[in-house]
């Protein structure tokens, strides 16, 4: 607590105890406060008393500065003050924006909330919570396992046919071609299969509601499985992406470009006018689930559209001809952005910002048909065939050898060992082959694309472009240094631009690293950067696309999920918070903090951080850091042991069932891969409960020099991934109670993620939707800490929302699609918030109006 005087007064020199000057009280109704003002503020002084444990505050007292308080214990007096049915509402954007209690009380007192509607009706909440029994829970569970079983067997079945007509060919030529051939014959029937089955199984979806776990949601879960497992859905940023959606019934104009590799599943509610620009990580699906419902939806697009990263479209939303909505920004069910307007935020709302910023170039169809035949014949021609001849140099010899050989073979020990060296050459060989790939290939590419410059769509250097984007975004390797000071020198590697010398931390990027092109990304010295960065340093038009260096200031911090574009308006000294949407106009921002959607300013730092200072420079840094990577090292040889031996499992598994092919037939290979699916559920549950010693994690509140903090990281690099494959299943909820969640029953997760499983408590009937993150830990410059989160029966978490530590919600309630949760917040039972940051939204059809006026002068105060 900061002894500043006239902020804070210690009674009789004991530290801790507030007293208000003999004035104060006069001073409240006779000074800046009085009237109602003054009544306000006295009961707010009153309850921030309580939360900070002291006897008095006084009036002008900054939160932060003076009296030394956080964000976690001003979320606690926020709920506190929710809690008083005689106070207004307050948020933690109303805590930032007016830091102590006068100028808190003044802006509450003199704003009458009112409610604006939304342009297009709101559709109906669910009048009943569904709730499935267990028959039909069990029911739903079981004909999931069979549609997977069957798929299996399907799969098995093309697999070892083709394999055999292709082992058949005489000749090199001959096999290539047959090679070819069948490639050619799988992806058809791959693209194929999900548009049959969503047009017998579904017809034209309609705006409905789909009860969970019903059989109606199997037909939905089998098809949205399907159309998501197409390989149509990787060609994001081509032609053949918009056609696949065309087929699957979408209303998709000419000159349509989509980078998000969400894959809309009610597509018959989708429509797109020409021109349109959706950009990647957005969420436009068509449908969302709600208290145990799955509620589909139009989502509509008119001509000219740009749709920015990491957004989310509810369904029921509209944008008129040539409207905008900016990055990390989302629109509520019922929102329309009117034609030619610019919107952001989340919620969206009216901003001057303009978002296009590349020019127009000359691109027609013929252009664009070359371009996507030119895909599917390098596929073709290139990639499959390749494929099929490393397996035949790899391990065709020895299944050869294996058919018609008697299982007595799996007794011997030659068998395991010549599986142990395959998997070794595989793995390691992969390993080493995809670093010297990554370091080279791309960079040679980049010749070919010079920044600054507007180049065409679907032409030669988009085709470099976007073979640079997939390239050199290995996620198994930034998995693989991340969060360690080894990640410095394979970024360096990978064409980054990093200070020099660097300032390193042991913690410089997390394990969680995109951009669009690594060649134009420039770090300052001392900057740390959290993982889920994403770094936008590439425009595009409907027509046209280029590259340009995105900088990011010295000696700052970003936090997780954040977008980070080329223009960005942020220097040097600056703490940008999760999910933060990054300013792209007004003056450069240096020295602060940025929060929320649209951002606003908030300390750079608070007090309580600064006690670990110590350790971040002179010899002690040099003796924790070298210890740090010390510790690191070892977590990378643990990560590569795991998943090492689970490649010498597969290899095991894959020549047993050559072995066993004689007798069991396709079957063989079906229950090989069957057997690694579960193989893989059970082991990544204990790489990662083992990385704990099998203890449920504390809370914490360290230095990352700190060995907790190293440990966390271990748990980190080690946690097993739930595989897609089990989202909207039962299974998911099974999977979560292995991985240490206390889970409560029917839990609907339609694609979640959580990282401190043990650490989160889940009630009955919980509906946790796509994209959602529930993360129980925050780093905020050299400082870790994690709490529990705890989310009561009967909630909802909307399509892409974000609940960070310390948060508690109460038995029915919702938050919004693409809302942030801060630490320490508290939604009351049956509360419906949204946002971001998250605050109640009172009608659950609109926002405040004051709120909008919020919104509204952040521009104003930027330029201050």
């Amino acid at each position: 607590m900061s002894g500043k005087s006239g902020g804070v007064r210690t009674a009789g020199g004991s530290a801790g105890v507030v007293t208000a000057d003999p004035a104060e009280a006069s001073a409240i109704r006779g000074g800046a406060c009085a009237g109602p003002v003054a009544d306000t503020a006295a009961l707010l002084a009153e309850v921030l008393a309580g939360v900070v444990g002291v006897e008095q505050v006084q009036v002008d007292s900054h939160f932060f500065h003076d009296l030394g308080a956080d964000s976690m214990v001003m979320a606690r007096f926020c709920a506190r003050v929710r809690k008083r049915a005689e106070l207004p509402s307050v948020s933690m954007k109303d805590i930032y924006r007016n830091p102590t209690i006068a100028s808190l009380a003044a802006a509450l007192t003199d704003a009458a909330p009112a409610v604006v509607e939304p342009l297009v009706p709101v559709p109906s909440e669910p009048a009943v919570p569904a709730r499935a029994g267990a028959l039909e829970y069990v029911l739903c569970g079981t004909l999931q396992v069979l549609f997977f079983l069957g798929s299996c067997f399907a799969a098995a079945f093309v697999a070892v046919r083709g394999l055999e007509w292709i082992s058949a060919g005489s000749g090199v030529i001959e096999t290539y071609l047959r090679s070819v051939l069948f490639g050619g014959a799988a992806f058809f029937g791959a693209c194929v299969l999900p548009i049959l089955a969503k047009w017998l199984l579904i017809g034209r979806w309609k705006p409905q509601q789909i009860r969970i776990w019903s059989l109606a949601y199997v037909r939905f879960w089998v098809v949205k499985t399907l159309v998501r497992s197409s390989p149509l859905a990787l060609f994001a940023g081509s032609p053949l992406y918009v056609l696949y959606l065309r087929a699957l019934g979408a209303k998709v104009g000419r000159g349509v470009v989509i980078f998000s590799p969400h894959v809309p599943v009610a597509t018959d509610l989708l429509t797109i006018g020409d021109g349109t620009v959706i950009r990647k990580d957005s969420y436009f699906t068509c449908y969302r689930a709600h208290s145990g419902w799955i509620q589909t939806g139009a989502v509509v697009l008119g001509r000219d559209v740009y749709v920015g990263e990491q957004t989310v479209l509810d369904i029921e939303t509209s944008m008129g001809d040539g409207a905008q909505l900016g990055h990390v920004s989302s629109l509520h069910a019922g929102q329309a952005v009117p034609a030619g307007q610019g919107w952001h935020g989340s919620v969206a709302r009216p901003t001057d910002v303009d978002y296009r910023m590349v020019p127009p170039a000359a691109c027609g169809s013929l252009r664009s048909a070359v371009y996507s035949v030119v895909q599917v014949l390098t596929m073709l021609a290139l990639y499959l065939p390749l494929v099929i001849c490393v397996l035949d140099i790899l391990v065709g010899s020895r299944v050869e050898a294996l058919l018609g050989a008697s299982a007595a073979d799996f007794t011997h020990g030659a068998f395991y060992l010549e599986a142990l060296a395959i998997s070794f050459v595989v793995f390691f060989g992969s390993l080493l082959l995809s670093i010297v790939f990554v370091v080279t290939v791309p960079r040679m590419l980049s010749l070919a694309v010079k920044p600054d410059t507007v180049y065409p769509l679907y032409g030669v250097h988009y085709l470099c472009h976007r073979a640079i984007t997939r390239v050199a975004n290995s996620k198994f390797l930034i998995a693989l240094f991340g969060d360690s000071s080894f990640i410095v020198p394979f970024l360096r590697g990978l064409g980054y631009d990093l200070s020099c010398p660097v300032v390193q931390t042991g913690s410089n990027f997390g394990d969680h690293l995109r951009h669009d092109t690594p060649y134009l990304v420039s770090v300052g010295p001392g900057t740390v950067c959290a993982s889920e960065l994403s770094i936008v340093n590439a425009d595009y038009s409907s027509t046209s696309f280029r590259v340009s260096r995105a900088s990011i200031g010295a000696h700052s911090f970003l936090g997780n999920m954040i977008v980070y574009p080329s223009q960005s308006k942020v220097g040097d000294n600056c703490l940008l918070a999760t999910k933060v949407m990054v300013p792209v106009d007004g003056e450069v921002r240096e020295g602060v903090g940025l929060l929320g959607s649209p951002s606003f300013e908030i300390p750079r730092t608070v007090d309580r951080d600064n006690r670990f200072n110590d350790l971040t420079s002179g010899d002690e840094l040099r003796r924790r850091l070298a210890a740090k990577n010390r510790h690191n090292a070892l977590t990378i040889g643990f990560f590569l042991l795991a998943r090492w031996f689970y490649t010498f499992v597969a290899v095991v598994t894959g020549l047993c069932a050559a072995s066993l092919y004689p007798s069991l037939g396709v079957s063989a290979l079906a229950l090989a891969m069957v057997f690694l699916l579960l193989f893989g559920v059970v082991y990544g549950v204990l790489v990662e409960r083992a990385s704990t010693g099998f203890r449920p994690l504390p809370p914490k509140y360290c230095s990352i020099y700190d060995i907790d903090f190293w440990r966390t990281e271990r748990f980190f690099k080690l946690e097993s991934g739930v595989g897609t494959v089990f989202n909207g299943t039962p299974f998911k909820s099974a999977i979560w109670r292995l991985q240490g969640v206390r889970l409560g029953k029917r839990l609907f997760d339609d694609g979640c993620q959580m990282a401190e499983k043990s650490l989160v408590t889940i009630g009955d009937d919980v509906t946790l939707n796509a994209g959602g993150w529930i993360q129980c830990h925050s780093q905020e410059d050299y400082v870790f800490k994690c709490d529990q989160i705890t989310i009561g029966a009967g909630c909802t978490l909307g399509v892409g929302s974000f609940v960070l530590y310390g948060t508690t919600m109460g038995d029915g309630a919702v938050l919004a699609p693409d809302s942030f949760l801060m630490k320490g917040e508290e939604i009351p039972p049956h509360a419906r918030w949204g946002g971001n940051p998250a605050r109640e939204l009172r009608t659950g059809h609109g926002i405040e109006t004051r709120d909008v006026a919020h919104f509204a002068d952040f521009g104003a105060k930027w330029h201050q």
